[in-house]
């Protein structure tokens, strides 16, 4: 299937802000129909529905989770970070995050891109820098008033369109305001950020700071030799 990579730049950081998002040619296109974006109704499948109403996929996770606030645990190949879910500002994500976590999506994933210092990003490939297919867009909730700070967790998008993260996620390493939500276009809707990583941080660090090789599209900076993502687990 036919891959498209955008890319996001940000002029304020010297290094500048790469986001690539891989979208399959299938993907579901939402209709604004002149609604103000706080009243815009989105399309929706069967998977998308659960992360819209907060139902969890059926194979259960083994323990109650916390919907507002769930902890978890990425396991990688070189460190744990743990990471706090912000259920209460961004309940779409969250439960669309826990959803594929629940499902093993992001077990043997890599980290495929890197930006020193600034960010790490992953959820869209595997060990095998193969892409996973993204499952149905959610409603892009950066309008919660969460700001990309350093240590925040993020999603990934299509910066030509609002309502495009599937997968991808990104963590911060720096404040980088030109992600926040700053109005109702596509470009300046920013990044919807649904979490903060509370021990680790260093790890991601380091991560950011790993030899690259190029191996095109949106393994333009992926680290070498690979860093996986081992499993991701709801540890609360």
């Amino acid at each position: 299937m036919k891959i498209k990579f955008f890319q996001a730049v940000a002029d304020e950081v010297p290094r500048g802000f790469r986001v690539f998002v891989p979208v399959a040619a299938a993907m579901l296109v939402l209709a604004v129909g002149g609604c103000k974006r706080g009243e815009q109704k989105p399309a929706v499948d069967s998977a998308r529905a659960e992360a819209a109403t907060g139902t969890l996929s059926a194979t259960p996770i083994g323990s109650k989770v916390d919907l507002e606030n769930p902890t978890i645990l990425l396991e990688t190949t070189v460190g744990n970070i743990t990471v706090r879910l912000d259920g209460v500002h961004a309940p779409g994500t969250v439960r669309n995050f826990l959803n594929l976590t629940n499902d093993k999506f992001y077990d043997n994933t890599l980290i495929h891109f890197v930006d020193p210092g600034q960010m790490i990003v992953a959820g869209g490939y595997g060990a095998d820098r193969h892409p996973k297919p993204p499952g149905a867009p959610i409603r892009s909730e950066a309008h919660n008033g969460l700001k990309n700070t350093r240590g925040t967790i993020a999603m990934t998008r299509d910066p030509d369109r609002i309502d495009s993260a599937t997968s991808q996620f990104f963590i911060n390493l720096a404040d980088a305001p030109q992600r926040d939500h700053t109005g109702d276009s596509a470009e300046e809707y920013g990044y919807c950020v649904f979490g903060e990583v509370i021990e680790g941080l260093d790890v991601a660090a380091k991560i950011s700071q790993a030899p690259t090789a190029n191996q095109g599209g949106d393994l333009a900076q992926t680290p070498e030799p690979p860093i996986v993502i081992k499993a991701v687990r709801v540890v609360k």
